[in-house]
């Protein structure tokens, strides 16, 4: 989650991990915590939608109710229920840390967290540099999908097939093909420059003269997420798998925005111009990304599919499967 959408006490939100549905709650001690979205009582969901506030999780079964801390504050009728160790039966609780604007989660309640080494001195250094804790989630949403979250996070680490799946949409602003790479290890970052910086060819930039509105920066933060850096915001990007169906997946999608006050922009304005940008970002993905992502996913069900070959000119496609194929040494 982005900081933002916590951004008071008592805030919540409600996510599906790969392997828990959790929920993230802002306490009124100001810190992020993440459990496990289930009553210990007889296992329903606490929290059914995907956002809001309260002062307390009850669970809409039998009414037992638990801080924003997770302890086990109430069970009705405890005379007749019977003796309770309330102690032992808190929400389990998944390892968070705040960071970077961001919530980060590890979806293992016996693991442990700690985000500044898991991203590295430069990654983090990198991250600190852009403020994102100043900006606000304009918007996200989530994207069921019949295909491998693998798959799925392989197409947005590839600038080389912008001429042939977005003819009409990004390869007309964005070269394909074309990219400078930032090897990190487990992480990367690449930039793809738009067509606006071939005037560069023939004449210099003025000095005080900014990339950033040049260049598409992506950012690979190992092992499923991707965050995007445009002139004027940012794009989160999340893969996850759907509990150990390997056709099945969720993309979540963030738009982190400067707010309202910061962009000078009117209300209406600032609506409007956002609006406008998560439009175009749906029509992409729903249009061009999404069938050619299925049909590649349907290919791989065949009897006889192969394997796929990866050429030196992908090589953000092979970080990722370098460290995918890491992870998967680490857990065998």
């Amino acid at each position: 989650a982005h900081s933002s959408e916590l951004a008071a006490p008592n805030a919540f939100v409600a996510k599906r991990l790969p392997g828990n549905e959790a929920v993230i709650v802002r306490g009124r001690d100001g810190r992020v915590r993440a459990f496990v979205n289930q009553c210990r009582h007889r296992g329903t969901m606490l929290v059914a939608e995907p956002r809001g506030t309260c002062q307390a999780f009850s669970c809409p079964y039998h009414g037992w109710t638990y801080g924003l801390d997770g302890a086990l504050r109430g069970v009705t009728y405890r005379e007749s229920f019977g003796e309770v160790d309330t102690g032992a039966l808190g929400l389990i609780e998944l390892p968070t840390e705040e960071r970077h604007g961001f919530v980060w989660v590890v979806d293992n309640p016996g693991a442990t967290i700690d985000v500044s080494a898991w991203l590295g001195e430069r990654m983090d250094d990198l991250l600190a540099s852009y403020r994102l804790d100043l900006l606000t989630c304009y918007r996200s949403g989530g994207f069921d999908e019949p295909v491998n979250w693998k798959i799925m996070h392989d197409a947005f680490l590839d600038g080389y097939h912008i001429q042939f799946a977005h003819p009409k949409s990004a390869a007309r602003v964005v070269h394909t093909n074309t990219y400078v790479v930032e090897d990190l290890g487990r992480h990367a970052r690449f930039a793809s420059p738009r067509k606006s910086l071939d005037r560069w060819l023939d004449a210099d930039p003025d000095p005080d003269e900014p990339m950033l509105e040049h260049v598409m920066v992506t950012h690979y933060i190992g092992p499923n997420c991707t965050l995007l850096q445009l002139a004027d915001h940012f794009e989160v990007l999340t893969f996850s798998p759907v509990g150990d169906d390997p056709a099945r997946s969720v993309m979540e999608m963030q738009l982190l925005v400067p707010n309202r006050e910061a962009s000078g922009r009117t209300d209406e304005q600032f609506t409007r111009h956002w609006d406008k940008n998560w439009q175009i970002l749906e029509k992409v993905l729903l249009g061009e990304d999404f069938p050619l992502l299925r049909s590649m996913q349907q290919a791989f069900a065949s009897a006889d599919a192969q394997g796929c070959v990866l050429g030196r000119n992908e090589v953000l496609n092979q970080i990722f499967h370098r460290e995918i194929a890491r992870l998967r040494s680490g857990v065998a």
